[in-house]
């Protein structure tokens, strides 16, 4: 069975998402010698642009997949994708994540890791290193939804902005600014949620639970108490998501171009998601790096009562900034790899389109006089 479905996917006319593909026969065919009855198939099908820049795919959904690449039902299902890989993700790692926003806010007192984990189990036992795990889980399952799913909605309406050549051709900016304009929604969602989280981590003796933490900050701070740290939020997210996503696409690329011993198209399922894994950890290393010391400003902005993000700034200092970076790499790291890995496989289980590295488009191979492959 595996042998058959890996034939049909090394022999699709859709491998390629840029390539314009005539799926007539150019001479025609003998009559079948069976007494079978052929039933038209895809194939049969008059192929048509799906979008108006993009020969992606036919009219129809392609043989197997549950949608139609682009669809508003495919968009759909990308957010459910960000949903469960990053509210699983994030709830997973709530622990490590208690104790690089204390060693944060208050390094005097946990100094290291492994000093933080021991003092918060000494102070509060093993149910305490989940403090926040459900504004965690609530939080960034809306912000998924939004990250991944405008993802690839403005990768799409960008891509067809500026045309089928010209997304190839500057495809890490389409990365970029496709990731960045997802992550300002995503952000929204996510800023009541992360606020409750730090406050409940960080403050001791504030609350233990979401339920108890909502109507406290409400009438200490107002509505206000929620959003206050959206602005330091963008600047920790967006710059983490661009590299999230950007670095991810392009080091997949990479991947298979130079480091995967043959063709994606003849790798199994279970080898792509070992290099989407891969890819989507080295991802996640510079992810870590360019969003840690906005990330230390929120953690320390939610804390203390009153203060702006400069102000934080400025007592932290450009050191106290760079507080717990080490953790934060590992935690994020293995995070996003495991977003990634997460989202690939529930595009595998949901049978959803899933087109492989972008292909200089024959309109630009002669024009450019590329005859090889770019």
């Amino acid at each position: 069975m595996f042998k058959s479905l890996f034939d049909a996917a090394q022999n699709s006319t859709f491998k390629s998402p840029f390539t314009s593909v005539n799926c007539q026969s150019a001479t025609p065919t003998s009559a079948p010698t069976s007494s079978a009855v052929v039933t038209p198939t895809l194939r049969d099908v008059a192929p048509r642009q799906l979008t108006p820049n993009h020969n992606i795919a036919a009219a129809a959904v392609a043989e197997g997949d549950s949608c139609e690449f682009g669809s508003n039902h495919y968009f759909l299902l990308c957010g459910l994708g960000g949903i469960i890989s990053c509210g699983s993700t994030h709830t997973m790692v709530v622990p490590l994540d208690l104790v690089k926003c204390r060693l944060q806010v208050d390094p005097a007192k946990y100094k290291s890791v492994f000093t933080g984990f021991r003092i918060s189990l000494a102070e509060e036992g093993v149910r305490g290193l989940a403090k926040g795990w459900a504004p965690t889980f609530i939080g960034y399952s809306m912000q998924g939804l939004c990250k991944f799913g405008l993802y690839e909605v403005f990768k799409k309406v960008y891509g067809d902005a500026i045309g089928e050549e010209n997304a190839f051709l500057y495809r890490t900016g389409l990365y970029l600014a496709a990731s960045a304009s997802a992550e300002f929604f995503a952000d929204i969602a996510l800023a009541p949620m992360e606020a409750a989280k730090v406050k409940i981590q960080t403050t001791p003796g504030f609350a233990k639970t979401l339920r108890e933490a909502l109507p406290k900050m409400t009438a200490q701070e107002g509505v206000t108490a929620f959003y206050k740290g959206l602005v330091p939020l963008w600047m920790r997210q967006i710059p983490y998501t661009m590299m999230k996503f950007a670095c991810f696409e392009r080091t997949l690329e990479l991947l298979y171009k130079y480091v995967v011993p043959k063709p994606r198209a003849d790798c199994t399922k279970g080898e792509q998601l070992v290099v989407t894994f891969a890819a989507g950890y080295i991802a996640g290393v510079f992810c870590a790096i360019v969003s840690h010391p906005a990330d230390t400003v929120v953690s320390k902005l939610n804390q203390a009562k009153g203060a702006s993000a400069l102000d934080v700034a400025k007592q932290l200092g450009w050191s106290g900034l760079w507080g717990g970076l080490v953790p934060r790499i590992v935690m994020i790291g293995t995070l996003t790899a495991a977003q990634w890995f997460i989202y690939d496989a529930v595009k595998v289980f949901l049978r959803m389109p899933r087109p492989p590295p972008p292909e200089m488009p024959e309109s630009l191979k002669k024009k450019l006089g590329v005859t090889g492959e770019q």
